[in-house]
């Protein structure tokens, strides 16, 4: 493999972050839920429109992980009012870690957690937090090892069907 980059998304690869999230979310979950809950899910919330109005917002930011010209997977943060629940200013929100499947096991999660970590670092917030499907157990073993905790649930409505998420929290220490 060639060493794997973590860039910003720019403003011309939008449709680029659109394809990686429609395909990314459903390699992860389309074996777990209807074909109609996943289709609803996926024209809804990564329209176009959606991701262009949340790439457009200043509290969000978006980063691909690259190797050569090819997106491998993507990470979302959320600050202030972008942030899914919470809304603390002194924490940073990972909405969404998502990576290809054929490049799972590769570090390339754990390359985009760093840069997560490395702005909340900049940014002097007290904690990372995030929401996981309970049945993502991969994915809570993940933040898990990077010691995130748990700390509530909250309910994840994927279609009609409402799902757990486990959220998690990461204290810094600044």
């Amino acid at each position: 493999m060639e060493s794997i980059i973590i860039t910003e998304v720019r403003p011309d690869e939008i449709q680029d972050l659109q394809r990686i999230c429609k395909l990314t979310f459903s390699e992860t979950f389309s074996a777990s839920n209807s074909e109609n809950d996943m289709n609803n899910y996926l024209s809804e919330n990564f329209s176009l429109e959606k991701i262009t109005t949340e790439f457009n917002d200043k509290n969000s930011l978006f980063y691909f992980a690259k190797e050569g010209a090819n997106i491998l997977g993507y990470l979302k943060l959320n600050f202030g009012d972008a942030q899914t629940e919470l809304r603390d200013p002194k924490a940073l929100e990972i909405e969404r870690i998502y990576v290809l499947k054929e490049f799972h096991g590769k570090k390339v999660g754990q390359l985009l957690f760093e840069k997560a970590l490395k702005i909340a670092e900049e940014k002097k917030v007290d904690y990372v937090w995030l929401g996981v499907w309970e049945e993502n157990l991969r994915a809570i073993n993940f933040y898990k090892k990077n010691g995130f905790e748990e700390f509530d649930k909250h309910i994840f409505k994927l279609g009609n069907d409402e799902q757990t998420d486990i959220m998690m929290k990461l204290k810094l220490t600044n």
